[in-house]
């Protein structure tokens, strides 16, 4: 893994995974434009630790999202580290990108316990964090992965079935008869005897007992008083079963992955942006058009000196298919040239106008060139060959 140098890529980049392998790094361009413009604010402040020390107080503040996102940046190497030495400690239950989605969502625990003035850095107290989640995960799994639906049941506390009823939407006075279901179903279904991680699925006059019990207790223990039958009572047992399973080890779902059957949109796009806009955001969003309106001019300048490079031959070509929208049948007549030739031609000076952009879009924007980005640009590079030439006919014919 290549370690990031300067204060702006350590709070605004993201490790990217390729078959469970470090690939690069991603740039947020939000995050970037925050801290390029808090350290323009606060020259004096380079080391990384004390932005640390700065995000983690603004988040204990407001809980702001944006604090939260910078130190989920920050913490990228420490939490790679340790994904991967504890995925090769337990090389059977879990991958290495796995391991890290466990560990990195659980930077909002991480913000939430720990305490900059004790002296420890933050990033030697996320590392011991890190392993720990990873750890209570994997055996939480192992667990899961190794009981039947029913003995699950006998394993779980009460507290996570809580949770896990409550993760799963259900409402107050549900989860209080789904509780009163489970208590009966341990009490009757006994585990003596009985190999723990292999119960059975109870028979007919167990189901019959369980709801006996339930009925019973129910008009003490419920606030709204209902008899349930055998059938209810299997039915709300397993439905904790798989309130239980997917609490304790949900799948992992990236937040910028498109809907499904969708190509485009993702979580995202409707997440609920805060109602309490900071002034440091609004700030940011005048930035984020200055810079754009910014790029759009150096873009152009870009694109024009790297035509005002080519050979004639190459601008005339140019000029005669952008401009006066020839064929390259007609080009290839009026150019007195083969047709193969002018395809050659357009595509080899393309590529070389493709290349300018790309090392601009390198040096820049900070994008790495990759088979999407190049596609991307290639198509963007043939809007502005379309526009530019269209604006310069239109200002000769006016």
């Amino acid at each position: 893994m290549q370690p990031r140098q300067s204060i702006i890529e350590i709070f605004s980049t993201f490790l990217l995974f390729d078959a469970d392998r470090f690939s690069t790094w991603a740039t947020d361009a939000k995050l970037r434009r925050s801290i390029k413009y808090c350290l323009e604010q606060s020259p004096q402040t380079q080391t990384d630790r004390l932005w640390a020390v700065y995000w983690h107080k603004i988040w204990q503040a407001e809980s702001n999202p944006l604090a939260m996102a910078h130190i989920s940046a920050y913490l990228q190497e420490v939490c790679y580290w340790t994904a991967k030495k504890m995925a090769l400690n337990f090389k059977s239950q879990c991958s290495i990108a796995d391991c890290f989605q466990i560990a990195i969502a659980r930077v909002p625990k991480i913000l939430k316990n720990f305490n900059s003035e004790l002296g420890s850095s933050l990033k030697s107290y996320a590392e011991l964090a890190f392993e720990g989640f990873i750890k209570d995960s994997l055996r939480l799994h192992h667990e899961a992965d190794i009981c039947s639906d029913w003995s699950l049941l006998h394993k779980i506390s009460r507290k996570r079935l809580i949770g896990a009823l409550t993760n799963a939407g259900y409402n107050s006075q549900i989860i209080e008869s789904y509780l009163l279901a489970w208590e009966c179903f341990k009490e009757i279904y006994a585990t003596e005897g009985k190999k723990t991680r292999a119960l059975n699925k109870p028979g007919t006059s167990t189901w019959q007992s369980i709801a006996d019990l339930y009925n019973v207790q129910q008009l003490s223990q419920l606030t709204s008083n209902s008899k349930a039958t055998p059938e209810n009572l299997e039915k709300w047992i397993s439905a904790c079963c798989v309130a239980a399973r997917n609490y304790l080890f949900p799948k992992m779902v990236s937040a910028d992955a498109t809907f499904t059957g969708q190509e485009t949109g993702n979580l995202l796009d409707v997440l609920p942006a805060s109602e309490d806009t900071s002034l440091l955001m609004k700030v940011i969003t005048q930035e984020e058009y200055i810079d754009r309106q910014k790029q759009q001019v150096e873009l152009t300048q870009v694109l024009t000196d790297a035509i005002a490079a080519l050979d004639t031959e190459s601008q005339q070509l140019l000029q005669v298919y952008y401009e006066q929208q020839l064929t390259q049948q007609q080009i290839a007549k009026k150019l007195d040239m083969k047709q193969y030739t002018v395809s050659r031609r357009l595509t080899s000076i393309k590529r070389t106008l493709l290349l300018a952009l790309t090392q601009w879009s390198t040096n820049n924007m900070h994008i790495s060139p990759t088979s999407n980005v190049l596609d991307a640009v290639s198509k963007s590079l043939e809007e502005w060959l379309k526009n530019y030439y269209g604006h310069t006919n239109y200002l000769a014919d006016n």
